[in-house]
């Protein structure tokens, strides 16, 4: 993981003693090695007051628990100053006669740094004024610990010099008010915040908690760890669980609770992606507040493991929960729908015209078309389906085009295409037995222009059925079937257009065309511009040509959305597909991947209007913008670089 920016997290929660500060500190030794040297953790976390125990009571305010907890952390230091990891833990510290609930940082026998809690709590269970004072009472910006003058502020930031990595730190109740600290320190460029924690039980709760640091990370588009204290606090009138949590904008990458003994949960953060989006969503720095950060650098690095201790989804756009998927799926269909129905509405107009191949992409348009007429409250045979069958069409998606056809009562057309082609051949003076591009795209751009001839006639719209897939890979004849008047499937990749359909079958439809769509789902993708075999079979396969959709989708998002570099979406797509794909057929699709990208531009730099559905959209009046004459060789000369 060196070279691609992830940096693993470790949320700690020690089985302490209360009031016991070398007994919980030998525990929170030996959990630093084993993340250190057993699963190669850059950074641990442990929760609030995790050396003295949170729930010490009045105890906070004898000097023997204050010395002693000194003399724990000066032993934790000596214990830890051989390990390349930062450590976060929690201790009581006295400065400006005052005694403040403080995070320290460790590293390498250091502390480099120690973070007084802001926002202290004296509610319900509650009741730290009664020993901390808030940070706003700090005077001094130094203190004296374990003989180390070391910064003391809340407005600290620790940068490591070899990385991207800036580390902020929340504590508890600072992440619950309403403008939380961390929010500051990412805008002055904390990536990953830390919060120490001691967060009490109560029904409900866990659920608030979760959401909330999901929350927090999505605003501030950051990672945040989060450690609260374990059930080895004191029960005598709440009951803690030991909450861990660790989040990467808006998304819970790992959680534990009410482990029974000391636990440790890991995350590995990618730092390259959020700062990524940083930049790209440039409202991110729009109302800076002016304050006084102060930075301490330290030398970390990324880990060497490449044991990477995350899932890397195979198929991003498509959730792999069935639930959300049939959500999603739903949702998607309704903005496909509204898309096009107010489309229809603006320019009044009462019809639109599809071209029906019995494939997976104008099988969706159709659906897509139906729900919008339903929205305009339109009769079905105002939809002009047309079949347009070729060379290359099998009746397989012959008979499947008509049944879907009739069973959604739409207008049904049925134009062949091989006698204008054969004209066409001959006006051209190009031989029909060379199955070259101009035999291909001949047929697409015959069938584009029946389509829009159509349009004219009835006086209305001809439905693109063009995906998102094609789009990127410039799979689509130009001026042909790249060609509409509205894209509705323009932002919709093929992984999901078959989840789409399939979807649409099981929970709207039963009968002849439930078995219709899903014969859809189960053919080949293909553009049938070749003839079939001679058992009457498609024998023209897109992915023989582009390569897997699978991997082609996984690329797209991982370019486009994530912004990853070539070698890093080789390094991710080799651990997604590892049982599906050998490392070589990884490789080569993905450099076909970018020739194609890059090469196909000037397709998507004059396509039609269509809407955006998820995160990712190749519009060239929004989302993508790019020349269409743009070098591809600094990107085939990263994937040619690899051993």
């Amino acid at each position: 993981m060196n070279n691609f920016e992830y940096i693993r997290v470790a949320a700690a929660v020690p089985a302490i003693k209360v009031a016991d500060p070398m007994f919980n500190a030998k525990e929170i030794v030996s959990m630093v090695k084993t993340a250190c040297e057993n699963k190669k953790a850059n950074i641990i976390l442990f929760p609030e007051l995790s050396i003295t125990g949170y729930t010490c009571g009045d105890l906070f305010n004898q000097k023997t628990l204050l010395k002693g907890s000194e003399e724990a952390l000066e032993m934790l230091l000596n214990e830890t100053k051989n390990l390349n990891i930062l450590i976060a833990v929690g201790m009581p510290v006295k400065a400006d006669n005052q005694l403040f609930n403080c995070a320290a940082l460790l590293m390498g026998g250091k502390i480099l740094g120690v973070v007084p809690k802001t926002f202290v709590p004296n509610y319900n269970e509650f009741y730290e004024k009664r020993w901390f004072a808030s940070s706003i009472s700090r005077v001094s910006d130094k203190v004296n610990l374990c003989g180390q003058e070391v910064p003391f502020n809340e407005n600290l930031l620790f940068r490591d010099s070899l990385s991207t990595l800036c580390v902020g730190l929340d504590i508890c109740e600072d992440l619950w008010v309403n403008i939380p600290p961390s929010s500051y320190h990412t805008m002055f460029g904390a990536n990953l915040i830390l919060n120490l924690s001691a967060s009490n039980e109560t029904i409900g709760k866990p659920d608030y908690r979760r959401e909330i640091v999901k929350i927090q990370s999505a605003k501030c588009i950051t990672a945040y760890a989060f450690s609260s204290a374990g059930q080895t606090e004191s029960t005598t009138d709440v009951v803690f669980s030991g909450h861990a949590l660790i989040a990467e904008n808006g998304e819970i990458i790992n959680e534990d609770r009410f482990s029974m003994d000391s636990s440790i949960i890991y995350g590995d953060i990618d730092l390259e992606k959020l700062m990524s989006d940083r930049i790209k969503f440039n409202t991110y720095m729009g109302r800076r507040e002016h304050l006084n950060y102060q930075y301490i650098n330290f030398e970390l690095g990324f880990s060497e493991n490449e044991n990477l201790e995350r899932e890397v989804d195979p198929m991003p756009f498509v959730p792999s929960n069935l639930e959300e998927r049939n959500k999603r799926c739903k949702e998607i269909l309704n903005i496909q729908a509204t898309g096009l129905y107010q489309r229809m509405s603006k320019i009044a107009s009462q019809k639109a015209v599809v071209g029906i191949s019995g494939g997976l992409d104008s099988t969706l348009a159709l659906l897509v078309t139906v729900e919008a007429f339903k929205k305009l409250k339109l009769p079905m045979n105002n939809i002009v389906a047309v079949t347009m069958p070729g060379f290359g069409t099998t009746s397989r998606t012959y008979n499947n085009a008509l049944t879907l056809m009739r069973e959604l009562g739409v207008t049904t057309k049925e134009i062949s295409i091989k006698q204008a082609v054969i004209q066409h051949f001959k006006d051209i003076d190009h031989d029909i037995d060379v199955h070259d591009v101009t035999y291909e795209n001949s047929q697409a751009r015959e069938r584009t222009q029946i389509l829009m001839d159509i349009a004219n006639k009835e006086n209305g719209i001809v439905v693109g059925t063009g995906d998102l897939s094609e789009l990127a890979l410039g799979w689509a004849t130009y001026n042909g079937d790249h060609m509409s008047m509205y894209g509705v499937n323009a932002s919709i990749p093929k992984t999901l257009v078959r989840y789409l359909v399939k979807w649409y079958a099981e929970e709207e439809t039963a009968g002849e065309i439930q078995k219709a769509l899903m014969d859809v789902c189960d053919t080949p993708v293909s553009p049938e511009l070749l003839p079939p075999d001679k058992e009457g079979n498609i024998a023209q396969f897109t992915e023989k040509a582009v390569g897997s959709y699978d991997l082609n989708d996984f690329f797209i998002y991982n370019m486009i959305r994530n912004g990853y570099e070539p070698a890093k979406i080789y390094f991710l797509a080799k651990k997604a597909f590892k049982k599906e794909f050998s490392d070589e057929v990884i490789l080569e699709t993905l450099k076909k991947f970018y020739r194609r990208f890059f090469t196909q531009q000037f397709k998507r730099s004059c396509m039609p209007d269509g809407v955006k559905v998820g995160s990712v959209s190749l519009s060239p009046r929004g989302d993508w913008r790019m020349p269409s004459d743009a070098s591809y060789a600094l990107w085939l000369e990263q994937l040619n670089n690899l051993k």
